[in-house]
């Protein structure tokens, strides 16, 4: 399978997500929600997604709010995500540009955060805005739903120990996709 169908997989999967955070008045999807539903695709389809950063322009910023001076970092920076198919080798390279503002230390922190973020965001077109879930005036017949987050070799191993010990209840797994192996798996217990 060649890499833009495994990406394609992805894009697929993940339709769009709800805002879950919010932070001076404007609400966004964390990167922990995103990566919780696009990384165990990645991991399925053997794709590897490399961070480069290419340039970063930090710039002081000193403004005034209504609790006095303040002085901050902007960073600019400029990266290359590309994407690798670890069984074939193939790539997909894509130039992106970010910015981040905090404090000293933290403005580049910001900046390769939000690259990744909206990078991932844009590049599977997944819709936040408009036609986000939570949006009641979004326009769309039929209703987005998210898709469940899956369970990792490991965590699925530690779940059924534990529902073997009686200590996890087997209706926890409703949250969760599966595979088909899972599922009889999950059956013989």
């Amino acid at each position: 399978m060649s890499i833009y169908k495994k990406l394609l997989k992805v894009q697929r999967k993940v339709k769009g997500l709800s805002k879950d955070k919010k932070s001076y008045g404007f609400s966004y999807v964390t990167g922990n929600k995103l990566l919780s539903f696009i990384k165990p695709i990645m991991d399925e389809e053997g794709l590897i997604l490399k961070q480069e950063i290419l340039s970063i322009d930090n710039e002081r910023m000193d403004y005034t709010t209504n609790k006095g001076s303040k002085s901050e970092i902007l960073s600019k920076v400029m990266m290359r995500f590309t994407w690798v198919d670890t069984e074939t080798g193939d790539k997909d390279e894509n130039l992106f540009g970010a910015n981040g503002q905090n404090d000293w230390e933290k403005g580049l922190g910001s900046a390769l955060t939000y690259a990744e973020r909206y990078f991932l965001l844009k590049f599977f077109h997944i819709s936040t805005d408009e036609d986000d879930i939570d949006n009641p005036e979004r326009q769309t017949s039929e209703p987005i739903e998210e898709p469940k987050p899956t369970l990792s070799g490991e965590r699925f191993n530690l779940f059924i120990s534990l529902l073997a010990q009686g200590k996890e209840k087997k209706t926890t797994l409703e949250r969760y996709e599966l595979t088909q192996e899972q599922k009889e798996v999950l059956n013989k217990h």
